[in-house]
């Protein structure tokens, strides 16, 4: 399930390559994906609107993370996280190596890059 959420989140990139993309759909399912990340490793807590938009290849900037935050207030975003979290409590097919750690390691590779861009 995560290894669909993460091809997912790729496969959308494109179309959301500038800010007016941005959908209750995608960013409930991320949400639900980034939020096992920040269970799982302690230095990704915080950074969520940093690597949805890292991984989109969006500007982290205060018109970004307050596009983020109206869409979290909208019912069509409520409506799909709790549906995208039921998802991700059911039990899924137990894999070879755990995707949700490659998914977390991706998503922090591309804040990274995404933070030394903007240094630079």
């Amino acid at each position: 399930m995560i290894a669909r959420l993460a091809a997912a989140l790729l496969l959308a990139a494109p179309p959301l390559a500038g800010a007016a993309g941005f959908d209750a759909r995608g960013l409930a399912r991320f949400d639900t994906g980034y939020a096992r990340c920040e269970a799982r490793y302690a230095h990704m807590k915080g950074a969520r609107d940093e690597a949805y938009l890292a991984a989109y290849r969006v500007k982290a900037d205060a018109a970004g993370r307050a596009r983020l935050a109206e869409l979290r207030r909208g019912a069509a975003y409520r409506k799909e996280l709790r549906a995208a979290q039921a998802q991700a409590a059911s039990p899924a097919a137990p894999a070879a190596s755990s995707p949700i750690e490659h998914q977390c390691q991706a998503l922090w590779a591309q804040v990274q890059r995404a933070r030394g861009a903007a240094k630079g």
